[in-house]
């Protein structure tokens, strides 16, 4: 294809709604993960929460935005992608804003003989709900809105957009915590997402959905998560996986401690987070030509064990800069495994079944997030600071890489050998 025909098929190939849609995903990304590169450091540092507690409110959170898609999704559906969307923005500009609230001093009294944790359950759980809408709406508009073969294109552009604003939310995060104070990277999360409710009341318009795709009702969704959930082959897939969402969450979890704590307490924390995004944002094509070869099995395998070997890196040399390349060469690992991701999902589903077991491929992240909170700070808690080895974490967490990727190779021959699933 010669430029004139790609700029062409950029510009006719898609309905309006997909620009503006990933245009409000890249802000919407923007804003989570602004505040999510800093939460860790607030709950414990700024609202001086327990470690402990600190992951709890992590996991809660971080579970239900991967998880209540399902019930955002069926909303969406219901009454179109335009009011889930005014809906989505607006419970997260007010959720956001609600969260920064409980340490600005402005508002100290009125949170001064309540409890903190508590009241963050109740403001995570009502942001989280407004959260549940966006992929669902955004993935939805996709679909609908990219014309003919451009479908591929469209989830590529969605993608990068994606990892756009993972970069970008965090370095923008490190400067406002540093000009202003922490709580107001929440101040920008918030205006963030109530210019996107703007936006979308003002130029998203509903696009009549293919007639060809029913609607499934909550009900429905619900009864197939339950066939899912009873396919053990594929159940022990999903948990196999979620230990390398597991590695990934400790980015936002564990590092920013390890790194005010042990390299320095100036530190651009929130800048070393996103490094992975930016080696997705520089390596994916290469790396997706690189293994492109590869069997999807062989290519998660090799994905696992990259990942893994990333935590040596700064565990052989603490500072900035491994840590750093400790984060771009875990996004390497995940570069080489997320494209074959699906692609694996499809041939272990049961002939007929595919698109359900693809709907489902988000479990993993949402029970790793989930988890990733609590036992994260309980290992940095009883590693770093009662047992006083701080390095060992990052063998600890090498070694939960080694544990995926022999699990994932004795499951990829295991597979095989009951041939089960399709040879990949």
């Amino acid at each position: 294809m010669n430029f004139n025909a790609a700029v062409k098929r950029i510009r006719f190939g898609f309905h309006p709604n997909f620009w503006i849609a990933n245009g409000m995903e890249l802000f919407e990304r923007l804003a989570y993960y602004s505040q999510a590169a800093i939460f860790s450091v607030f709950l414990r540092d700024h609202l001086h929460l327990s470690l402990a507690d600190a992951g709890k409110l992590q996991s809660l959170f971080g579970g239900l935005i991967y998880s209540l898609p399902i019930l955002g999704g069926t909303l969406a559906d219901k009454f179109g992608f335009r009011r889930a969307f005014s809906t989505a923005f607006g419970i997260l500009a007010a959720g956001y804003l609600l969260i920064g609230s409980t340490g600005m001093d402005l508002f100290a009294p009125l949170y001064a003989h309540i409890s903190i944790f508590w009241t963050l359950v109740i403001i995570l759980i009502f942001t989280a709900f407004g959260g549940s809408f966006i992929k669902p709406s955004v993935l939805g508009t996709v679909a609908v809105a990219s014309m003919g073969e451009n479908k591929s294109l469209g989830y590529a552009v969605y993608y990068w957009l994606v990892n756009i604003g993972a970069a970008i939310g965090p370095a923008l995060a490190y400067l406002v915590r540093n000009e202003f104070g922490i709580e107001f990277v929440y101040l920008i999360s918030s205006v963030s997402c109530l210019l996107m409710f703007i936006v979308n009341a003002f130029f998203y318009k509903n696009i009549a959905p293919d007639s060809a795709m029913p609607v499934e009702s909550l009900g429905t969704k619900l009864k197939n998560l339950v066939v899912v959930l009873r396919n053990t082959r594929f159940m022990v897939f999903l948990l196999i996986f979620s230990l390398f969402w597991i590695m990934f969450w400790q980015e936002f979890i564990i590092v920013p401690f390890y790194v005010r704590d042990f390299i320095s307490r100036d530190a651009p924390f929130e800048i070393i987070a996103s490094a992975g995004a930016w080696g997705i944002i520089v390596f994916q094509l290469f790396v997706n030509r690189l293994t492109r070869n590869l069997p999807a099995d062989r290519a998660i395998v090799a994905g696992f064990a990259v990942a893994s070997l990333s935590w040596l890196v700064v565990a052989l040399h603490p500072a900035i800069s491994t840590m750093i390349a400790t984060i771009v060469v875990f996004s390497i690992g995940e570069m080489t495994q997320a494209p074959r991701y699906y692609e694996y999902i499809s041939n272990l589903a049961p002939p007929g079944q595919q698109g359900l077991y693809q709907g489902y491929g988000f479990l993993p992240i949402a029970l790793a997030y989930a988890l990733g909170g609590i036992l994260g700070t309980w290992m940095y808690d009883r590693v770093a600071v009662q047992a006083h080895s701080p390095g060992s974490i990052w063998f600890v967490l090498f070694g939960v890489g080694v544990l995926a990727t022999v699990l994932m190779m004795l499951y990829n021959i295991f597979s095989k050998k009951k041939a089960v699933t399709h040879v990949y």
